[in-house]
């Protein structure tokens, strides 16, 4: 359970919480030169970014969505999994147009042992939609949002909604509300608005600002303990 959006005004603003449940992953806020991330343990021992900032502007989320049999896991030279594409990214290795000729050029599907699919979005608030097995598009207009379910496709999901989840509508009516600029305070009143608690409890949400060059964090819905990070100047 995720929600992520972009808002593009004078200044490009990126929100996210990250939910999840401890039980089952192990993450741990990162702030390095060059990149600030969510990273994920995974087997082969390392802190995996695929939630995070680049110093240049990229940012990358993956959210969990039910999966759909044509987006399961391949190996080979024409496929490449979601979580590469998006830790490549935000990882700065490959820049938005590179990724656009990849999910052109290559099939995108899921990890071997989750289903995600991922906004990426870059300084200039280009974003893309990546749904493994179902397809991808560039978003247009004054915001782009998505939670854990399809956008491309939403009949692909509408039966794996969760009782009571309005997360998507709510984000939806607030983004739609500010009708020419998002303040950071404004993002995070939307993230705390549509915050988790129980198992899949929201642990981290930030907030980055492309004019800033600044991402704002809190852990554990302490919205009232606002830290920031911001990219040192090269």
């Amino acid at each position: 359970m995720c929600t992520r959006f972009v808002f593009r005004g004078r200044n490009i603003i990126t929100g996210f919480n990250f939910d999840i449940d401890l039980s089952v992953w192990t993450h741990k806020v990162m702030k390095e030169k060059e990149r600030f991330y969510i990273g994920i343990l995974r087997p082969d021992g390392t802190y995996h970014s695929y939630h995070g900032v680049n110093r240049n502007g990229n940012a990358g989320t993956l959210l969990y969505v039910h999966g759909n049999s044509a987006g399961v896991y391949q190996e080979g030279d024409t496929c490449m999994t979601i979580a590469d594409l998006t830790e490549q990214f935000i990882k700065a290795q490959i820049s938005f147009d590179e990724v656009l000729q990849i999910v052109k050029s290559k099939k995108i599907v899921y990890a071997p042992d989750a289903t995600m699919q991922a906004m990426l979005s870059d300084v200039h608030g280009r974003t893309l939609v990546i749904e493994p097995g179902i397809g991808y598009r560039e978003e247009q207009g004054r915001y782009s949002l998505i939670t854990n379910y399809s956008l491309i496709k939403p009949e692909s999901t509408k039966d794996f909604i969760v009782p009571g989840d309005h997360r998507y509508e709510v984000a939806l009516r607030l983004l739609d509300s500010y009708k020419k600029e998002l303040s950071v305070s404004d993002a995070f009143a939307l993230l705390h608005t549509v915050r988790q608690e129980g198992a899949w409890a929201t642990r981290v949400s930030f907030v980055y600002s492309v004019n800033e060059r600044t991402v704002y964090y809190i852990e554990n819905n302490d919205f009232k303990n606002i830290r920031k990070f911001t990219f040192p100047v090269v």
